[in-house]
């Protein structure tokens, strides 16, 4: 699961470097969103805009990221493209989730 992790605009921008994010890499996922939140204060972006499908598995390794993050370090969603962002509002995850439609919305803010 490639992953990277910079600091921008006063929050963590995580961006995932996969097509998919599904049963096959959920816990790797899982792993590495750890390792690169492991000891991060305030706001996490997780720049979606390079995942072009996300399945039930992926969207539970995500609300586990945001679970292991704690209340204090809110996870955002940024960049989801048109079949990610039916995802999250079929299954209501949009009222979850503070998502931007852009990377550049999410760090302005």
């Amino acid at each position: 699961m490639n992953l990277s992790s910079k600091a921008e605009g006063g929050a963590l921008v995580v961006s995932v470097h996969e097509a998919r994010i599904d049963a096959s890499v959920a816990i790797q996922f899982k792993d590495r969103m750890r390792e690169e939140t492991e000891n991060v204060e305030g706001r996490v972006v997780l720049n979606l805009s390079e995942v072009d499908f996300i399945d039930s598995s992926g969207l539970g390794a995500i609300v586990a990221a945001m679970k292991q993050l704690g209340g204090e370090n809110p996870l955002e969603l940024a960049g989801l493209n048109e079949n990610v962002d039916k995802v999250f509002r079929l299954t209501r995850m949009d009222t979850v989730f503070r998502i931007h439609a852009t990377l550049e919305e999410a760090i302005t803010e």
